[in-house]
């Protein structure tokens, strides 16, 4: 038994060894290996702003700081529907699986290793949970992202396919059709139905949704305004409605487009410079503004993330 007990332990430090590996693995290759931008032109770029620069950081860190209290805030809430949960346990939990997620496809990884902080007949309830969080966030990024698109086609008259218009409006009517004939099979995942799904998220209280699509927005506009005072941090000379409409349409591609981790900032980076390039804002400028972005929103807190994981202990049950 004590032998079975501590290869359990040389197995879970292991796997904490390797997804650290992973996911600094990945950090490094993609500051090293930006293809888009250069990291010492990128560096250069901002030291080149003098005592100004130290201003703006930290005004990112204040910003980014407020940005992972409402995400914990928001899991807070939810995780307390299971267990009672304090602000640090959710902040520890949502740090650890933001640092497990970093280096996987979409950052799916969230899903599981939040889960992995509960009992074992919880964890169902868990996944739920959390991809209710993830999905109020995503609605919100719609909501928003269709308000910039719009503004952004009319504005600039950008010409585009209507039969793709069409096509993606009888898609959406024969997945929608598909759901609700099937919502009472198990699809993907043993256990789960779309008519189960539904059912868990109308059970939870009003005020609970109303909280977390709060939060959800809250989230959104910080760090829109950080990419936006970003972009003029970096020389970006733009009318600040369009801005944010430009944001908000760019948010709103690069989160309906799957990706897998080595892509994740070229398709971002990639959308962002195509949208400003009809203000004519500099590629640079809207580059070194990406770059900055992930490097406060995702690095920097799975850093601090890391070391919950390195501290994580399995539940006993």
């Amino acid at each position: 038994m004590a032998a079975m007990h501590k290869t359990k332990q040389y197995l879970l430090a292991l796997a904490k060894v390797l997804v650290l590996t992973i996911t600094f693995g990945y950090i490094f290759y993609r500051l090293k290996n930006n293809h888009q931008l250069n990291f010492t032109e990128f560096t250069d770029n901002i030291l080149s702003k003098g005592y100004l620069a130290g201003y703006f950081l930290i005004f990112l860190l204040v910003a980014t700081s407020v940005n992972w209290l409402f995400e914990t805030l928001k899991w807070k809430h939810l995780a307390s529907t299971l267990e009672k949960t304090t602000l640090k346990t959710a902040f520890k939990q949502s740090l650890a699986a933001l640092t497990v997620s970093l280096a996987t496809p979409n950052r799916i990884g969230d899903y599981g290793a939040k889960a992995l902080f509960f009992e074992r007949k919880k964890r169902k309830k868990v996944l739920l949970l959390n991809f209710f969080a993830n999905g109020a966030q995503l609605l919100t990024t719609i909501g928003f992202g269709i308000i910039g698109l719009v503004y952004f086609l009319q504005k600039y008259e950008v010409i585009y396919s209507t039969n793709a218009i069409i096509g993606l409006s009888i898609g959406a009517v024969v997945l929608l059709t598909f759901g609700y004939y099937f919502k009472e099979k198990e699809l993907l995942i043993k256990g789960f139905s779309i008519g189960k799904v539904m059912r868990y998220f109308k059970g939870l209280s009003t005020s609970l949704k109303v909280n977390i699509v709060l939060l959800s927005v809250f989230r959104y506009l910080i760090f829109s305004g950080m990419f936006y005072v970003s972009l003029l941090f970096f020389g970006a000379e733009i009318e600040t409605f369009t801005a944010f409409a430009l944001i908000f349409a760019m948010y709103l591609l690069a989160s309906i487009v799957p990706s897998i981790f080595i892509f994740d900032v070229v398709i971002r980076g990639g959308f962002a410079v195509w949208l400003f390039s009809f203000p004519e804002v500099s590629e640079l400028a809207v580059l070194s503004t990406v770059m900055l972005m992930w490097i406060f929103n995702f690095v920097i807190p799975s850093v601090i993330g890391s070391y919950f994981v390195l501290a994580y202990q399995p539940t006993t049950q």
